[in-house]
C-alpha cells in the first residue's frame, strides 16, 4: 500500500519555515566562509574548509531540498518518497567520503566532539532520511515525522558547526 500524498499537506507550514531558514542560513554561510578565508590560520589550509565548512552548506542544502520536495504538488507518494531515500543515500555517500578525508586530514586530528558533530550525527540524519523515504511508501503519515526529524537534525548540526568554526577562528586569531 502506498502512503497518502495528502499527508504532505499537513507539513506545509513547518517546511515553509524550515526551508526558508535553511536558505537564509546557507546565505549566512557565505559570510562565515568569508571570515574563514580572511583568517590567516585557514588561509594555509583549503582542506579545512572542504572538511569542516562545505558540509554545513550541504546539510542546509539538503534541508532546503527536503522542504521543496514536501511542498511540491505531488499526485503520488512514490516520487517524494524516492527523492527522500535517494537524497539520504547521496548524503551518506558524501558523509563516508568526508569521514575518510577527516581521518586523513593532516593539519588537525578531529576529537570525539568533532567526529560526533561533523561526521556521525549527519550520517545518522541522512540514514533517517533513507529510512523515512522508504517507510513513506507504506505509512506516509508516520514516516514524515522521521523525515522532519532528519531535516531538523541537519539544520541544528549546521547551526552548531557554523558556530564552532566561527568561535574556533575567533579564539585562534586572538592567540
Amino acid at each position: 500500500m502506498i502512503g497518502s500524498v495528502a499527508a504532505l499537506g499537513a507539513w506545509a507550514t513547518f517546511y515553509t519555515m524550515l526551508g526558508s531558514s535553511a536558505a537564509a542560513l546557507t546565505g549566512l554561510m557565505f559570510v562565515v566562509i568569508g571570515i574563514v578565508m580572511s583568517s590567516s590560520h585557514f588561509r594555509r589550509s583549503i582542506d579545512g574548509t572542504s572538511v569542516f565548512s562545505t558540509p554545513i552548506v550541504v546539510h542546509f542544502g539538503a534541508t532546503l531540498f527536503i522542504a521543496v520536495v514536501v511542498l511540491a504538488p505531488w499526485h503520488s507518494m512514490i516520487v517524494p518518497a524516492a527523492l527522500f531515500a535517494i537524497a539520504g543515500l547521496l548524503g551518506n555517500a558524501y558523509m563516508l567520503s568526508l569521514m575518510y578525508r577527516t581521518r586523513n586530514f593532516a593539519n588537525y586530528r578531529a576529537d570525539l566532539d568533532d567526529w560526533a558533530w561533523y561526521n556521525v550525527l549527519p550520517f545518522v540524519a541522512y540514514g533517517a532520511l533513507v529510512g523515512g523515504g522508504l517507510w513513506a511508501l507504506a505509512a506516509a503519515e508516520r514516516a514524515l515525522f522521521v523525515v522532519a526529524g532528519a531535516a531538523v537534525l541537519l539544520t541544528f548540526i549546521g547551526l552548531r558547526n557554523a558556530w564552532d568554526i566561527v568561535t574556533y577562528i575567533a579564539v585562534k586569531d586572538v592567540e
